[in-house]
């Protein structure tokens, strides 16, 4: 099976390029190689590559950023969903779309199902909406896989800022009113792979199991780190954003479950299992 994947210089991506299993040919495509943006280009390179699946992690991620703009993000997550999108079902390949929990607007108090209503707050959480609705539309074989608080080896995430910064300051205050799932790139990873193996398509909720405050998870990082810098809770109130973060964003695995899926691991395990690994 030969899987190509997008953004594959990524946190996910490269993630998934490092895997190795038999049976399965990976390819991996950065922006420099394949961007999304650019209709012509990525239906030539899909057309000549001709994958079983594409698995899409290439988007515009910058939370904050894509309030001031907005038509980058839109470029990215939306027009350059669209022609992967054109381009999978061109040549008959399943496609995977990574999406994310901020579809939600985090006012419940109970995990999102997969079918539940979305209602996005933000430009990134819109346009990764959108992403969805164009790959439901163009595509006949799809996945949709919505995650959240994502952290790996790769790239910048909330783990690795509370490494750094717990070296650099005295006291560190972190936000306790935000509940949500961490998820570890490598079992996401593990999963996606799995996934696209098979012909259970439809939309799946991808997190490590179980819940935690920003403060919980930053609490159980220095933990396991052994990190003696002081840690405080504050509210949201009190560390303003130019974009608003649901409150609430557990999703529930529903749809893993009812497929038949194993689902990943509680998120302490996995951040423990984590740790140890970056320390070796």
């Amino acid at each position: 099976m030969k899987i190509l994947i997008t953004g594959a210089k990524g946190q996910l991506g490269t993630e998934l390029i490092r895997l190795q299993v038999p049976g399965i040919e990976l390819i991996g495509v950065g922006r420099s190689e394949m961007d999304v943006t650019d209709e012509t280009l990525v239906r030539s390179l899909v057309h000549d590559m001709k994958p079983d699946a594409i698995i899409h992690t290439a988007a515009y991620t910058a939370v904050d950023m894509a309030e001031s703009h907005p038509d980058d993000a839109y470029r990215i997550n939306v027009m350059g969903t669209r022609n992967v999108a054109v381009a999978a079902e061109e040549v008959g390949a399943r496609l995977c779309y990574t999406s994310t929990d901020y579809v939600f607007d985090g006012t419940v108090s109970v995990p999102y199902d997969e079918y539940d209503n979305t209602n996005p707050q933000t430009v990134y959480g819109k346009t990764k909406r959108a992403g969805e609705m164009l790959v439901q539309g163009l595509c006949s074989r799809w996945f949709i896989v919505r995650t959240s608080w994502v952290y790996g080896a790769h790239g910048s995430n909330f783990v690795k800022t509370m490494l750094t910064r717990s070296k650099e300051l005295t006291k560190m205050r972190v936000v306790q009113d935000q509940i949500g799932s961490p998820t570890y790139t490598k079992d996401l990873a593990d999963l996606l792979l799995n996934l696209v193996s098979t012909n259970k398509y439809g939309i799946y909720h991808a997190s490590n199991t179980g819940q935690c405050s920003w403060y919980e998870f930053a609490r159980a990082i220095f933990n396991d780190a052994g990190i003696q810098t002081p840690l405080e809770p504050c509210t949201t109130d009190e560390f303003p954003r130019p974009a608003p973060r649901p409150q609430y964003s557990v999703l529930g695995h529903t749809a893993l479950r009812a497929n038949g899926f194993t689902l990943l691991r509680p998120w302490r395990q996995a951040l423990s299992k984590f740790l140890e690994e970056i320390r070796e």
